[in-house]
């Protein structure tokens, strides 16, 4: 049975900074294309980190520049490095796994119909 479980959210003010964790069991990392998304109260669902199996990251431009994705193999742990927050970041924070086992990376890396496994989400809020 495969599980992920995010770590690190809370509550900052802007400017600030916040690292999230995602642990995962059941799968490994060195297999899997690896997604951050994020999700504000009555909008959908936006992928904005994404990272494939060669170690390359895309972003959305609402982040670039800002959050930086990256997974330690040996922890089985993907990470979110947020810096500069802002106050239109504060969302539930998603991490998610694609597999990869067989390809390098997935045709759609910001849709979350291109992943399997989800964690249960961690709550980010950025106060001004």
């Amino acid at each position: 049975q495969v599980q992920l479980m995010e770590s690190g959210g809370g509550s900052v003010q802007a400017g600030g900074s916040l690292r999230l964790s995602c642990a995962v069991s059941g799968y490994l990392y060195s297999r899997a294309c690896v997604g951050w998304f994020r999700q504000a109260p009555g909008k959908e669902r936006e992928g904005i980190a994404a990272l494939d199996r060669s170690g390359a990251g895309s972003y959305a431009y609402s982040v670039q520049d800002r959050f930086t994705i990256s997974i330690d193999i040996d922890a089985n742990t993907a990470f979110l490095q947020m810096n500069s927050l802002k106050p239109e970041d504060t969302a539930i924070y998603y991490c998610a796994i694609g597999r990869c086992t067989f390809r390098v990376s997935l045709p759609n890396p910001f849709h979350p119909d291109d992943y399997y496994y989800w964690g249960q989400g961690t709550q980010v809020t950025v106060s001004s």
